[in-house]
């Protein structure tokens, strides 16, 4: 039967002593801030905001967000979240969040968010009472997408009200909204005031060729392209599988269930309710979730960040595409080259079993190696 994992407390022996970020390069951080911190004409590092979802209680929106300003700041710059604030929203956020099995959870995200670096809080909907920027970056994730069920149709996240010396988006995305569905020509028109674009999925690069008329960079997720470091957690003894997302379909649970039987593994459903795993642990901060799931021995999810979480730890998994997600995983598996780890119900059990096995592809690290100079270079030349 499942267990559910309620500890009052994430004990502090399983805390590795660093969970900083890989570098991408061999230069001590000294040095890099050295050659980056002050700019061409300026006598002080750049002063930026970062504009993203970074107070959803949602594992990838907040590693994607302390990923990108942890990876700025590593470069130099004064880099902050900016850190809007809506009460519809959070009443929003906070419908499923606060739900009794959900609560410690996001007690330990709240406390999580409050060791970012921030801006002074500013409503969404008066960017009036923001601060000047030398330069706002716009992404990653959905920032873009118009039907996000409670942040869709702000124009804040258009660069409508924001104050900057210049406007850029790094790895934003539309999410759901499918390119075919094109852009409307008002939302199209803020979009235009960016000095550069990149996005992080071809559906988003579709759409903004398509809207304007010009080539957004390709870029990879933050998460990415400065990879959190975590060890495995050391509560764990025994391998486990990492099951990460919900609503799975019932033939996906039931080829993952004879996956790890046939292994010897538990299932651990990490983050949310999964009444079909061996335990369900609900109470993880970010920092633990990072550590699960670096220390699992395969993933199982239909999540974007799932997938992410798999390649940057280099563990073999499967991933169902869910509607909602579906642009979003497929895009990320075409552009590193792991198709072959979107499953669908045709798949033959030995097949699925490999899948699981074996290690990835050294071509998918190839490729992944590739963007993220691709995307260094993209955000060399927005901060030069």
């Amino acid at each position: 039967s499942a267990t559910t994992g309620a500890s009052s407390k994430e004990s502090s022996n399983s805390t590795p002593r660093s969970l900083g970020l890989h570098r991408s390069d061999s230069k001590p951080k000294a040095e890099l801030q050295a050659i980056t911190a002050h700019w061409p004409g300026m006598s002080h590092p750049q002063k930026i905001g970062v504009l993203t979802f970074h107070r959803c209680i949602n594992y990838g929106s907040y590693w994607q967000a302390r990923c990108l300003v942890e990876g700025l700041r590593a470069r130099g710059s004064d880099a902050v979240l900016l850190d809007h604030d809506s009460p519809g929203v959070n009443r929003a956020e906070w419908r499923c969040a606060l739900h009794p099995l959900y609560a410690l959870k996001t007690r330990r995200f709240l406390k999580a968010f409050e060791r970012l670096p921030r801006s002074a809080r500013f409503r969404l909907d008066a960017p009036e009472y923001l601060e000047h920027y030398d330069l706002v970056i716009v992404g990653s994730d959905e920032v873009w997408n118009l039907r996000h069920p409670w942040y869709g149709g702000r124009p804040l996240f258009y660069g409508g009200g924001l104050k900057a010396e210049r406007i850029v988006s790094y790895a934003a995305s539309f999410g759901n909204q499918d390119a075919a569905d094109g852009l409307d020509g008002w939302w199209a028109g803020l979009l235009k005031g960016f000095a550069s674009i990149s996005v992080r999925d071809e559906n988003s690069r579709q759409l903004v060729r398509s809207a304007l008329d010009r080539e957004p960079e390709l870029v990879l997720d933050p998460c990415l392209q400065f990879p959190p470091e975590a060890e495995g957690d050391t509560q764990r003894r025994k391998p486990y599988v990492a099951v990460y997302g919900h609503s799975f379909p019932t033939w996906f649970r039931e080829a993952v269930r004879r996956y790890a039987a046939s292994r010897g593994c538990r299932l651990l459903s990490i983050g949310y309710r999964n009444d079909w795993t061996d335990e369900q642990l609900l109470t993880a901060g970010p920092e633990r979730f990072a550590r699960l799931m670096a220390g699992s021995v395969a993933f199982a999810t239909n999540f974007f960040h799932g997938c992410v979480f798999a390649l940057l730890n280099a563990k073999p998994f499967a991933c169902v595409a869910s509607p909602y997600r579906f642009n979003k995983v497929r895009d990320l598996a075409d552009a590193v080259g792991a198709e072959a780890h979107l499953v669908a119900e045709s798949m033959p059990p030995p097949r699925f079993q490999r899948l699981m096995d074996e290690p990835l592809d050294p071509a998918i690290h190839g490729r992944i190696a590739a963007l993220r100079r691709r995307s260094a270079a993209y955000l060399d030349h927005v901060l030069a």
